[in-house]
């Protein structure tokens, strides 16, 4: 087992040094998850280990008729590449964090938290430059409950209506003029160079991210130290900071997709400063917001303070 002082899903990367290994990535088909893939495979390749990719598709890119928190959660988008790790066929998955359930199943960890993309969220629309100048009922496309509550909050007459589908089938449905206007994560739009489709992005005072929106995990057995350390030169642990405060907020809430919580934490030379905000999906557009700071700079310290806000969450009427 790796020895750590953290849970599962707070494993700090060893710095032992490591000799080249063979390593293969399992990943989506999707072309974000494959440019996701891509790139940990040549950071790897340029330290000398042998890299190959296991492509496959998961229960939740083929269940696209539904809404996630109605079909088992973006858990759906990791459970085949688990099953992958498990039986020897990959050594490690890469995900896009915001799509990790908050408690990985045992036997897993996260061997390596990357540099952070840009967080935020985009407005992407064809005929409008911000969400602002919709005109009342207005069709707005996704199916993240995060920001159906956060868009109601900012415009209670306009529409929300699911969007499922790959980044790709996203922008053809909006191009077909199924909704006046879409919200992505920027980072997506910016790694696979669509940035120009990007009309506004939002600050996250008024569309406060997902927790992990923007950085990328990678999966382990907890049983490989070896790829802990191969690993260990591609962690940014200011980001694995702050996603640790953000994703426990969110374990400490339900941690489910069906669960309209947002989480977004900063770090400077204070410490860590983390916000939260959780909506009604089906009553009130008010949202309860929260927010704390703490001068520790270490995961477990990090983690506490989401166990915080997410106790002040509750307090002011999050459930």
């Amino acid at each position: 087992m790796l020895a750590s002082p953290f849970t599962r899903d707070h494993h700090w990367a060893t710095t032992l040094s490591t000799s080249p290994i063979p390593i293969t990535i399992a990943t989506r088909e999707s072309r974000l998850a494959l440019w996701q893939a891509e790139h940990v495979k040549a950071l790897l390749q340029a330290r000398g280990h042998r890299v190959t990719l296991l492509g496959m598709t998961t229960l939740g890119d083929q269940i696209l008729d539904r809404s996630l928190s109605k079909v088992g959660g973006k858990g759906l988008f990791v459970k085949e590449l688990e099953v992958a790790l498990e039986e020897g066929r990959a050594d490690i998955a890469v995900h896009s964090l915001k799509d990790v359930p908050m408690e990985l199943p045992d036997g897993f960890a996260l061997g390596c938290v990357m540099q952070r993309e840009d967080p935020r969220d985009a407005w992407v629309s064809p005929h409008h430059a911000t969400l602002g100048e919709l005109p009342p009922g207005a069709v707005v496309g996704t199916s993240s409950l995060r920001r159906t509550v956060l868009l109601r909050a900012l415009r209670p007459d306009l529409r929300i209506e699911p969007l499922r589908g790959n980044l790709d089938t996203r922008l053809r449905k909006l191009d077909e003029g199924q909704y006046a206007g879409i919200v992505l994560a920027a980072a997506g739009l910016k790694r696979l160079g669509l940035e120009a489709r990007i009309r506004h992005i939002f600050a996250p005072e008024e569309m406060f991210p997902a927790a992990g929106q923007g950085a990328l995990g990678i999966e382990i057995r907890s049983d490989r130290a070896d790829l802990a350390a191969a690993l260990a030169p591609l962690a940014h642990f200011e980001t694995w900071r702050a996603v640790a405060a953000e994703r426990a907020v969110s374990r400490a809430m339900g941690g489910s997709c069906s669960m309209p919580l947002a989480a977004y934490a900063v770090l400077d030379e204070k410490g860590i400063h983390l916000k939260a905000a959780w909506g009604d999906p089906e009553g009130s557009t008010t949202l309860v917001t929260a927010e704390g700071s703490t001068p520790t700079l270490d995961l477990i310290g990090a983690a506490a303070l989401g166990d915080q806000v997410a106790g002040r969450l509750r307090a002011s009427g999050a459930r």
